[in-house]
């Protein structure tokens, strides 16, 4: 998956992009960890009652210049994308997304389309 301006979730109907004043400062306070391309990466578990063993994880990764980003939503293990938003069966898990991506919103990394 290449990084893009804009993501929509499978299953969602809200569209994200990348806010223009976007900061590494900002992301680093996030959460986001620096990997070895310069790129900025998120991964969090959608269960809001344990961290560990999670059935579904955000994972979100920012270009090293700030201009393109992934956003996805996967299994507990990472491996295989996940529609959390199929047949409203995992409304803890919804609500958790959207907790985290309003957070972002709030802070300026990610802007609703």
């Amino acid at each position: 998956m290449a990084y893009t301006a804009s993501v929509k979730l499978e299953g969602d109907s809200q569209t994200y992009q990348l806010s223009p004043e976007i900061k590494k400062y900002t992301l680093m306070d996030l959460g986001f960890t620096k990997g070895k391309s310069g790129a900025f990466m998120f991964e969090r578990s959608l269960d809001p009652t344990t961290p560990y063993n999670a059935a579904y994880k955000v994972k979100m990764t920012v270009n090293a210049d700030l201009t393109g980003f992934k956003l996805s939503t996967v299994t507990g293990n990472g491996m295989q994308r996940a529609n959390i938003f199929k047949n409203e069966a995992h409304p803890e898990a919804v609500e958790q997304l959207r907790f985290i991506l309003k957070s972002f919103i709030d802070r300026g990394v990610l802007v609703d389309a």
